[in-house]
Parts: C-alpha cells; structure tokens; sequence
C-alpha cells in the first residue's frame, strides 16, 4: 500500500510517521515504540490514537494497543485500551479498517472484550464512522453519546 493509496479519514490529521522498507510500508507506533505494517486498519488504528492523544488529552503512557485478553479460552486483543491515572482502563476502542461496515457484529465484538475490561466507555471506528457509547454496569444500560468524551471526563466516573 503505497501512501497514495492511504483513505483520507474523518479524523485530524497530526502527522503519522511512514516508511517504505524492503518488508513494505510501515508506520511508527509510538505507543509499542516500534515500525508496524501498514495495513488499512492500522492507519486507522494509529490517527485514532494520535487523536486520543492530541485532541482528547489522553497521556499516551495512559494508552495500550493490541492489549491481550482471554476471552472464552481464547485469545484475543483489544485494539486500543485507555487507562485512568491509577491504571484501571475507562475506554475500549476498536478499529476496522475504512472498508468495513461498522456492523452490529462489531459493537458485539467490542461488547465481548468489555466482559474483559469493564470499562464505562466503548468506541468503534472505522476511520470514516465513530461510535462511542457509555456503558453502565450496574444497570446494563448503554447509551450512544453524540461526542467522544475527552480523557478527564472519561476517568470521571
């Protein structure tokens, strides 16, 4: 995936670091610290998480991707987990690549890690379609919220 070919997102743009290499393109992760594949859910994946950071003031030390979970004896990895400051995580975000319908299967997706991570707010994102929704434990209820919360109100709770 040359960089012409990168869908522009419905995201701001702050400037991914890019690479072509002799394994293709890559992108840096300054979350893992590392070059990652470029594919089309890790460009989504890594504008998600700069605006998490840049405009939703989320610490990046506060933010883990590809964190692993069991899940059913399986395992599995969350996309992008969003911790408070005592290190208890408040979001889950899961991306798709710009390509993919964000499907009631994709909500269900996000809502099978919750069973995980318990966390009061779900995102999904397919570069293009953001959906956040606040998730009450005690109730079961889940509301859509028309904006992201930022990384203050998401500890909040």
């Amino acid at each position: 995936m040359g960089g012409t070919d990168l869908p522009h997102l419905q995201l701001p743009d702050h400037g991914l670091k890019t690479r072509h290499g002799p394994d293709g393109d890559a992108v840096f992760d300054p979350i893992r610290r590392k070059w990652v594949a470029l594919l089309p859910e890790e460009w989504v994946r890594q504008h998600f998480v700069n605006h998490l950071v840049h405009d939703k003031g989320c610490p990046a030390s506060l933010i883990t991707v590809e964190k692993a979970l069991v899940l059913n004896e399986m395992r599995k990895r969350a996309d992008v987990v969003v911790h408070d400051r005592n290190g208890l995580p408040v979001a889950l975000v899961e991306c798709k690549a710009p390509d993919v319908r964000l499907t009631q299967a994709v909500f269900e997706q996000a809502a099978r890690y919750n069973v995980v991570f318990k966390v009061p707010y779900l995102l999904v994102t397919n570069g293009l379609k953001h959906y956040c929704c606040r998730v009450d434990h005690s109730t079961g209820d889940v509301r859509f919220l028309v904006d992201i919360p930022d990384h203050e109100a998401m500890c909040a709770l």
